[in-house]
């Protein structure tokens, strides 16, 4: 039963992002700390020299420099170790085209694993899918090494890379202008602004702000330009 726990057992959303050191293909990191600033996805996928996995990281490693402009680093993890790592990377490069990408190199560091630590502190392994391998876990930590968010996929499911870098600009939006962000938002869509509360109706929650729009007292938005949204985030 303990063991079982160990496994399963994930930081949540708020939480600190548990501290570990790890050797990687991009040499040894101190993670969060080596992070203090950035944004950083934290990311696992179930081993190495296997189909899907090699899809998204060429698809990572194709878009890292997107990522990195919305001030976020990337960094990945599967149990396997340093040498299996390399050697895949390596045969990415040197042999896989999918979709338009070849000649594609992973720069970004890949942690070796193999003792599970890091995938067991962060419950990237569940054993209804598989005790041996991580799932496809994303977690989302800011520059105060805090967990802002968490996506889980199966074993067979590969990522939205551009649901990933949606979520990375949202939640810096969000905190620059302290709003919210409703389905499927995007840069230049109207925001929400709450929380609603004890604010009464909708003409008293607009007093003074004629820049919101309130269909009622719990559902306000407003609008803030794709320019300006981006002016905050991404890097000058």
């Amino acid at each position: 039963m303990e063991t079982i726990q160990e496994i399963t057992a994930m930081p949540r959303i708020g939480d600190k992002a548990p501290e570990f050191q790890a050797v990687t293909t991009q040499g040894p990191i101190n993670f969060p700390s080596d992070y203090k600033g950035d944004w950083v996805i934290l990311f696992s996928h179930p081993a190495d020299f296997t189909p899907v996995c090699t899809s998204e990281f060429m698809t990572f490693a194709t878009q890292e420099e997107k990522f990195a402009n919305a001030n976020c680093k990337l960094v990945g993890l599967s149990i396997d170790g340093l040498y299996s790592h390399i050697a895949w990377l390596r045969s990415i490069k040197d042999k896989i085209e999918y979709k338009g990408m070849k000649n594609v190199e992973v720069k970004f560091p890949l942690i070796e694993d193999i003792t599970m630590n890091v995938a067991k502190k962060y419950g990237m392994l569940q054993p209804n899918e598989s005790s041996t391998k991580a799932v496809r876990a994303v977690f989302f930590v800011d520059p105060k090494g805090i967990i802002r968010a968490i996506i889980y996929y199966p074993l067979s499911l590969g990522r939205n890379f551009d649901e990933l870098y949606r979520v990375v600009v949202a939640l810096q939006a969000a905190d620059a202008f302290e709003v919210a962000t409703p389905a499927d938002w995007y840069p230049g869509d109207d925001v929400i602004i709450g929380p609603a509360g004890s604010c009464g109706t909708a003409e008293n929650r607009m007093a003074g702000k004629e820049d919101m729009d309130c269909k009622d007292w719990y559902f306000c938005t407003k609008k803030i330009s794709k320019e300006e949204i981006l002016n905050k985030v991404l890097k000058k």
